[in-house]
């Protein structure tokens, strides 16, 4: 049985060098990549797509992707979305100010998953 044609995703984007600092435990760091999608769902709740992806609960798909970089590369990714139309959210852990994840809006796979063809899956 294969996948289905348009099949809506949302991609996050996660810095794996987060585990190597001491406030960030694994709940810590998976608290991230939440806040990020929590926040570009809220910003697109009105989109169409966001509003199909969320009409059909139990077959979301999400795919969390690592950076091997520091927070220069997590905006770089930023900056590389914005040239290309992307809607996402960078998450910035307060108080300290950094960026830690990005969640981009639910799109259609075949039309984003070219932009996240570098990064592996988080483990």
């Amino acid at each position: 049985m294969s996948a289905p044609v348009n099949v809506i995703v949302q991609y996050i984007l996660l810095r794996r060098d987060l585990k190597k600092m001491k406030n960030y435990n694994d709940g810590a760091i998976i608290a991230q990549a939440c806040h990020a999608s929590s926040a570009i769902i809220y910003k697109t709740i009105n989109d169409d797509l966001t509003k199909s992806y969320l009409n059909d609960l139990d077959r979301m798909h999400k795919v969390v992707l690592g950076i091997d970089g520091n927070e220069n590369e997590l905006n770089e990714l930023s900056n590389l979305l914005k040239q290309n139309s992307i809607e996402h959210y960078l998450w910035m852990e307060q108080p300290e100010n950094i960026p830690t994840a990005i969640a981009v809006k639910p799109y259609y796979k075949k039309d984003v998953e070219h932009l996240f063809s570098k990064y592996k899956l988080y483990r």
